[in-house]
């Protein structure tokens, strides 16, 4: 008896949840949609739950967004129950971003669906989806990280691996996109921030050098900004921040944290596998994010 495909949906407008499933109704019968969410956080829920082969991820939706929930989503993935799925993105931008995407191979479905470019989605995934690993090795360039890095210990293994360096190279690819706004920094790196201390019941805003920066983190309506000793407060989104940032220094590891990289003193995995990082001149342990663990796998 053959398994039908699943596939999640995450997209926060009713209607437009409800257009991409009448399309892919028409476009893949087999495909059972086993939920349909509309922000990130319950997109993150069902996934593990259900452990769908397909994510349909909007990028832009309230609280977690896209880009946020894919990154958990291969955080706390049980690899050795299934496979990680494919990622498709759900985006209402323009025919000039579309083309963007197109130009970094970005697998996407745009706003409203447009049945004709949704069956050249389809065939690509059932053809992946055919193959026994179910296409990791064939989506994964030449150039990625897993083809570079040290074999895993198993067949198993490589897939996984293979399949985090795609993962990786389509949330790099949709989070370099224009935002709404089109405010993307050209200015950068950044060599001092503009900032409020955590605690300070005044309105002073310091600034604080880039390279004093142990760590950015981002929490709740801020990012957390971490030197040796002193904690600051900025409204700029982590993901807006990034790009500003030297990525030769700095190096994210997790989807709400980004290090600097010379400021990292030991490198420690757990006896589930996880890995945490200590900094110098903080005693907090810092986790290493699935997505982000290549990093890390030489030492």
């Amino acid at each position: 008896m053959t398994t039908k495909p699943t596939a999640l949906i995450a997209e926060d407008e009713p209607l437009l949840a409800q257009a991409l499933r009448a399309e892919l109704a028409a476009a893949w019968p087999a495909l059972q949609i086993v939920a349909t969410v509309g922000d990130g956080l319950s997109a993150v829920r069902q996934a593990i739950q259900h452990l769908p082969q397909v994510l349909f991820l909007d990028i832009r939706m309230p609280g977690m967004d896209g880009l946020a929930a894919a990154a958990e989503i291969a955080d706390q993935w049980p690899a050795d129950e299934a496979p990680l799925p494919q990622l498709i993105f759900v985006t209402a931008y323009d025919e000039y971003a579309a083309r963007a995407f197109d130009a970094q191979a970005l697998d996407y479905v745009l706003k409203p669906v447009q049945g004709e470019r949704l069956r050249r989605t389809v065939t690509r995934l059932q053809q992946t989806l055919a193959q026994p690993d179910g296409g990791a090795s064939a989506l994964t360039p030449a150039s990625s990280p897993a083809a570079t890095a040290p074999p895993e210990a198993s067949p198993a293994g490589d897939a996984l691996a293979a399949t985090l360096a795609r993962w990786r190279q389509l949330l790099a690819a949709a989070g370099e996109l224009p935002l709404p706004s089109g405010q993307n920094s050209q200015n950068g790196p950044l060599k001092f921030i503009a900032a409020s201390e955590a605690g300070s019941s005044g309105t002073t805003v310091r600034m604080v050098p880039v390279d004093e920066v142990v760590y950015f983190e981002a929490a709740d309506k801020y990012v957390r900004v971490l030197t040796a000793h002193h904690e600051y407060l900025i409204r700029t989104p982590l993901k807006q921040l990034i790009p500003q940032l030297d990525a030769n220094r700095f190096w994210q590891v997790h989807r709400a944290i980004v290090v600097r990289s010379d400021g990292i003193e030991s490198v420690h995995r757990d006896e589930a596998g996880k890995q945490h990082l200590t900094l110098r001149g903080r005693s907090e342990r810092i986790p290493v994010s699935r997505l982000y663990a290549h990093l890390f796998r030489a030492m």
